[in-house]
């Protein structure tokens, strides 16, 4: 199974409780950059709290949304931001993590993670895709 989550407006608390009512077995970062200005939202600290409620962790930043990307989404430039990331995700490292992915999903339940509550605004509805 494949689901998405986005942190936005989350507590960390909350984020790991849906996540175990949904029974995900492995949470994906798919940041290009697993940092966070809202605390326990970095890569360590994630990490640490989902292994405590016996989920995994995987941070694959070839999946990621690069920078100039971030900025056409934030400034609302949806064409510009799906032409940036449809480069990305037609790359070679992309295709080899997306395989690995599909491999991943047929045995585990796993669910795509990055910051946008709306996957409709987020990378992660064409990474699902």
């Amino acid at each position: 199974m494949l689901a998405t989550i986005g942190y936005e407006r989350s507590t960390l608390p909350d984020f790991v409780a849906t996540l175990m009512l949904a029974k995900i077995d492995t949470l994906i970062d798919v940041r290009e950059r697993a940092q966070s200005r809202r605390p326990g939202f970095s890569k360590k600290a994630l990490e640490q709290a989902l292994l405590k409620a016996g989920i995994g962790y995987l941070h694959l930043p070839q999946l990621g949304d690069p920078k100039d990307g971030r900025e056409a989404a934030r400034a609302g430039n949806m064409q510009l931001f799906e032409e940036i990331f449809t480069a990305v995700i037609n790359g070679e490292k992309a295709k080899e993590a997306l395989n690995f992915l599909e491999e991943l999903a047929s045995e585990k339940d796993i669910c795509l993670m990055c910051f946008e509550r709306d996957q409709k605004q987020c990378h992660r509805k064409i990474v699902a895709e």
